[in-house]
């Protein structure tokens, strides 16, 4: 499954990577904030940045499971590419994917990040398919688990201690949204 790039939001337009697209793309992932509640570090170090974009543009199909499909939010109005959006396709047999996002901090309350993940939603739904499709974040993460309730994701799970990250146990919120309950 290959999108018929470019796809378009109200406001955005969600495309692969690019070359051109590392000074936005280091703007995002060199600050420390944007990593507090991710499972990586911010790539200070600006060849670093440059390797983790060279991956993410070869990310641009689904075609087996364990796939990521990564798209770069471009927002015209500011001409620049203001986050990404990711769908994994997690199970084939049963239907399953996890859906991501990531926006630069100069962004956020703007309900970019909402447009870009409702679009990821409707790819793995109606293009791929798919039964159920999850998110997972950090509870301290209040506005990540705030957006996946505006797309109308449920709380499934809190799983406590979850994982040790960053030196300490961190506790896990596991929303998902099923096909047939969309709005």
């Amino acid at each position: 499954m290959r999108p018929d790039y470019p796809l378009r939001t109200e406001r955005l337009v969600l495309r692969p990577y690019e070359p051109a697209d590392l000074d936005d793309f280091h703007a995002t992932r060199s600050r420390p904030e944007v990593y507090r509640y991710l499972f990586a570090d911010h790539l200070e170090d600006r060849a670093a940045a440059e390797e983790a974009l060279h991956q993410k543009m070869t990310q641009t199909e689904l075609t087996e499971e364990g796939q990521w499909l990564v798209l770069a939010a471009y927002w015209p109005e500011v001409h620049r590419v203001v986050g990404d959006v990711v769908l994994k396709w997690l199970s084939e047999e049963h239907r399953q994917g996890e859906i991501g996002y990531v926006f630069n901090p100069e962004f956020h309350g703007k309900g970019l990040a909402r447009e870009a993940a409702q679009q990821m939603l409707k790819i793995g739904f109606d293009d791929l398919g798919l039964h159920r499709i999850t998110a997972v974040c950090d509870p301290r993460n209040e506005p990540s688990w705030r957006l996946m309730e505006r797309l109308g994701m449920r709380r499934e799970a809190h799983h406590r201690h979850n994982e040790l990250y960053k030196g300490e146990w961190c506790d896990a919120f596991i929303y998902a949204l099923l096909a047939d309950e969309r709005a």
